[in-house]
């Protein structure tokens, strides 16, 4: 057993090792696979990398290829995918594919881009076993088991990848923490809308925007959470182990705006209104990932976001009550 689990390990490294060394040029343009043509990101992500006037523009890869996906118990999914398909054929050119291993073998990478977190391990599994480097966009699965098994996948092919929201790279949030002028962070009140989607953990669906702006800003190490819920809205509350206290607020009713409130050891601010450059810094990172480089969000992070997520269900499922991570 022992000699087996070193070759495995040395196995999995020569994996990343080779595939270290296949990685493009800074200037080569990759071609890039859609999966999943239900969602307006795929429009959004094809504009900025394709289209070379666009303002926002990102550089470095084009969108050549797709496979449609689609779930039909998703109304949101299944009945705007024949409209985002035709767009992509007939304004961009988009070449569609059968088949997610036909679409594999067309392309340098992949950004799946499925609404529904619930097909994400199966049509992620060839990516993955075909080695080739893959964004998941938001979210990363439906439950936390399915978000474990993705992670599980990855380290034993040796595949990296990494998911998020848009929002964790938007400059008026990354700004808060990165400037020192701002200070050191003491807590963070992150909000976004917090839509629901009966197939998928409540905070999975559209709640992680705002998720992921806390974290962002925080950083890991939340070792309990708090979740008052009612239609209208929520409000999580996070205890992290160096004692600072952070909240989530989930907006369902009136106006959704997107950001967070920073206290800091230098005063508090307000993260700047979200504008049209929204998913450019987003795909900034994603393209230097798919060409080689180093993923911009560590598993351990991805990881806990979601189990920060799942631990906030089973509060209010049991009336509101402290859960430990």
């Amino acid at each position: 057993m022992k000699i087996f689990r070193v070759t495995a390990s040395m196995f999995i490294l020569f994996i990343l090792s080779f595939q270290l060394a296949a990685a493009p040029p800074p200037d080569e343009v990759i071609d890039i696979g859609l999966i999943g043509l239900d969602t307006s990101h795929c429009i959004a992500y094809t504009k900025m990398l394709n289209d070379p006037d666009n303002p926002n523009r990102v550089p470095g890869a084009t969108i050549t290829a797709a496979f449609p996906g689609g779930s039909p118990d998703i109304p949101s999914s299944i009945d705007r995918l024949p409209g985002y398909r035709k767009e992509l054929e007939e304004n961009w050119g988009i070449e569609i594919m059968e088949s997610i291993p036909e679409l594999i073998s067309a392309v340098d990478a992949i950004i799946l881009t499925s609404v529904d977190g619930r097909t994400h391990l199966e049509q992620v599994r060839p990516v993955f076993e075909a080695g080739m480097r893959v964004f998941i966009d938001k979210p990363l699965a439906a439950k936390l088991d399915e978000v474990n098994a993705i992670i599980d996948l990855s380290r034993e092919t040796g595949t990296p990848f990494f998911s998020a929201s848009s929002l964790r790279f938007f400059p008026g949030i990354t700004k808060l923490k990165n400037k020192e002028e701002y200070g050191s962070i003491i807590s963070v009140d992150a909000f976004s809308p917090a839509g629901l989607e009966p197939h998928h953990t409540d905070l999975y669906w559209y709640g992680i925007h705002g998720v992921e702006t806390l974290y962002a800003l925080m950083g890991t190490g939340c070792k309990q959470v708090t979740r008052i819920f009612n239609d209208d809205g929520e409000v999580v509350v996070g205890l992290w182990g160096d004692g600072r206290i952070s909240t989530f607020r989930g907006i369902r009713r009136g106006p959704h705006p997107y950001g967070a409130r920073v206290v800091t050891d230098e005063g508090v601010y307000t993260s700047d209104p979200i504008d049209g450059s929204l998913y450019r810094a987003l795909l900034v990172e994603t393209v230097k990932f798919l060409k080689g480089g180093k993923p911009p969000v560590t598993i351990e992070e991805m990881r806990e976001v979601f189990s920060f997520m799942t631990a906030a269900q089973k509060s209010s499922d049991q009336g509101g009550i402290p859960v430990s991570m």
